[in-house]
């Protein structure tokens, strides 16, 4: 029997705690030079006369991070597939230097596939935050989840 957790291990309304994870300066600004050179994700002074008040990472940084946190928690002690995408992506407060984020993912609805029985179908709410219990990123999507043998 696998020690694995597959898509009975993961009932409607539960809830997977992450663990936590520390934004530095300098990772913020490497992913912004790689992957989104904008002023206010590269320079503070620009960053301070931004909307996001000071310097903050890239949403898709946030997202990345996340995931990240997601994977540690639970989905590399699984039976995960893969997904099929995520419906919705929402950046509600800048993630700022420094930060220890940490997060949460809720099992929102689940069934078996009616063409791959062997795979369960897992709709989920991911959510990052900071210390002081603030939501900084939501996503949700879909975890494609296996199912065990019989």
């Amino acid at each position: 029997m696998s020690d694995l957790l597959h898509y009975e291990d993961f009932p409607e309304g539960m809830v997977i705690a992450f663990g936590a994870y520390h934004l530095s300066k300098e990772e913020l600004i490497a992913y912004a030079r790689e992957w989104d050179p904008q002023p206010m994700h590269l320079d503070e002074e620009a960053a301070k006369r931004s909307v996001l008040g000071g310097l903050a990472a890239s949403g898709w940084q946030s997202c990345a991070i996340l995931i990240r946190l997601a994977v540690e928690a639970y989905a590399n002690k699984s039976a995960a597939m893969a997904s099929s995408g995520m419906d919705e992506v929402k950046w509600l407060k800048p993630v700022h230097a420094g930060e220890t984020l940490t997060g949460r993912a809720t099992v929102l609805s689940r069934r078996v596939s009616s063409r791959r029985p062997e795979m369960g179908i897992l709709r989920m709410k991911f959510e990052l935050f900071n210390t002081e219990g603030e939501l900084k990123t939501e996503i949700t999507g879909v975890q494609f989840m296996g199912v065990r043998g019989p």
